[in-house]
């Protein structure tokens, strides 16, 4: 590959196809609920957005280039906007589940005191058990 080929527009339209591959397969893992994969996923493919941005700063496109990204840039978007949408609800979930397990927590600690002073309190009178 010459300097010019990997720096033209091929390139970036390239570059483009490859990132909309790993938005699709980052919206796979989501359906699929992997989210510690989708994480490790997310710094490539942010590393290849920046490598991107990169070369499509240094390079003109003709028309149909330009259409060409445009449409993979609609398809990363949309797809991503899901990805979003699904790690908002994820993390609600979880937000959910740190709630309810504070609350019991609290719970526990609260009458589980109590509980734990009602059993020792008969023996603290001296009388013990009849």
């Amino acid at each position: 590959m010459t300097m010019t080929e990997a720096h033209g527009p091929a390139a970036v339209i390239a570059g483009y196809r490859r990132l909309r591959v790993q938005v699709a397969e980052m919206l796979a893992l989501t359906e699929a609920e992997d989210w510690d994969t989708l994480i490790e996923r997310q710094h490539a493919y942010l590393t290849q957005v920046e490598r991107l941005k990169a070369l499509d700063a240094d390079c003109e496109l003709d028309a149909g280039d330009a259409t060409r990204k445009a449409e993979l840039l609609e398809a990363i978007l949309a797809d991503d906007l899901v990805i979003r949408d699904r790690l908002m609800a994820r993390r609600d979930e979880l937000g959910q589940l740190l709630d309810r397990s504070r609350r019991q927590r609290d719970l526990q600690r609260t009458y589980g005191r109590q509980g734990s002073a009602v059993r020792h309190g008969a023996d603290t009178t001296g009388k013990g058990s009849p």
